[in-house]
């Protein structure tokens, strides 16, 4: 039988365990796969230990973000996709689609191709992080040039991507992260700006970079208490667009954003999932990424015998970019 990664109770890392599971075939509307490579995601890290948007039911699989080869194909979807190489793009539920294994089956609604020109491991690093900073940025925000872009927890995986996503609209993009550690890799890959949080004072530093102007659109991970810093560096009638709850606490709408008429939204890429949104985001991804505009960038990589390893790495916040299970 194929190996996938089970967990019996909530945890850390050190619940995941390797088991024997079941072949399933594809029902209608799915796709079988054979795993070549799996994207971490902080949902997964979420969701085994129990602080995720859904519960896991037990004995639970792992996983959202999958490429491997099409083998099978259930009822009303296109027998061609077999022999092909897809991902998927995490608009499902884990308790039901789990894909860290060495088989696994998803919706068919979900899959997406990849330029060839990308490898399995590449291809890992995309649906997830490419998409979140797309519908923040592109779909709802409509950044373009003369913006300046503030963007939060930028090493990450959809930190990065959202760096590239507002260099190829034409607008400016400040960075953040906790120490100048990372301050260097993250000017390399694109950023035009980065402020090391811990060390600067953020909202007299977007002051200072945008000639008092501040940042029109803020793509925030954290929230809490932090989005009160955040809206003294939004500009008046600006946006902060809340992707992430990294910080655990109550989200609350600061006083600081009252006086300057800034929104506070909330965002998931489930927002993307009406057809022509999807098609649009689909389209613009995989454009960018064939024409090389588009690089992801993967901070390591882990045999599957080592899941709960890489998982420990994922929390330890050292990476920056993606960590990929390849099978």
């Amino acid at each position: 039988m194929p190996k996938a990664v089970r967990f019996h109770k909530l945890g850390g890392p050190e619940v995941l365990q390797i088991e024997e599971v079941p072949a399933r075939h594809p029902g209608a509307g799915e796709v079988a796969i054979n795993v070549a490579a799996v994207g971490l995601n902080r949902a997964e890290s979420m969701y085994y230990r129990g602080n995720y948007s859904q519960k896991p039911e037990f004995p639970s699989g792992l996983g959202y973000e999958v490429v491997g080869t099409v083998t099978a194909v259930g009822e009303g979807v296109d027998s061609l996709l077999i022999g092909k190489r897809i991902g998927t793009i995490p608009i499902y539920s884990m308790n039901r689609y789990p894909v860290l294994g060495e088989k696994a089956v998803v919706p068919a609604e979900a899959i997406a191709e990849l330029p060839p020109s990308l490898s399995s491991v590449e291809g890992a690093a995309v649906w997830m992080q490419y998409p979140t900073a797309y519908g923040a940025l592109v779909e709802f925000a409509k950044v373009g040039p003369g913006d300046t872009v503030l963007l939060t927890a930028a090493s990450s995986s959809v930190g990065l991507a959202a760096i590239e996503i507002v260099k190829a609209q034409g607008a400016i993009s400040i960075a953040t992260t906790r120490t100048s550690a990372k301050r260097q890799l993250l000017l390399d890959l694109g950023a035009d700006n980065v402020i090391a949080t811990q060390e600067e004072d953020l909202p007299a530093r977007v002051r200072e970079i945008t000639e008092g102007k501040l940042a029109r659109v803020a793509f925030d991970a954290i929230g809490g208490s932090y989005i009160d810093t955040l809206a003294q560096a939004v500009a008046p009638e600006g946006t902060i667009y809340l992707y992430g709850l990294l910080s655990e606490e109550p989200n609350n709408y600061p006083v600081s954003a009252f006086f300057k008429s800034i929104s506070l939204t909330g965002y998931m890429m489930h927002q993307l999932k009406t057809p022509e949104r999807f098609n649009l985001m689909k389209r613009y991804v995989y454009e960018h990424l064939a024409n090389g505009s588009f690089k992801p960038h993967v901070d390591r990589i882990f045999p599957f015998e080592q899941s709960a390893d890489a998982y420990r790495y994922l929390e330890s916040n050292q990476q920056v970019g993606k960590v990929v299970i390849t099978l």
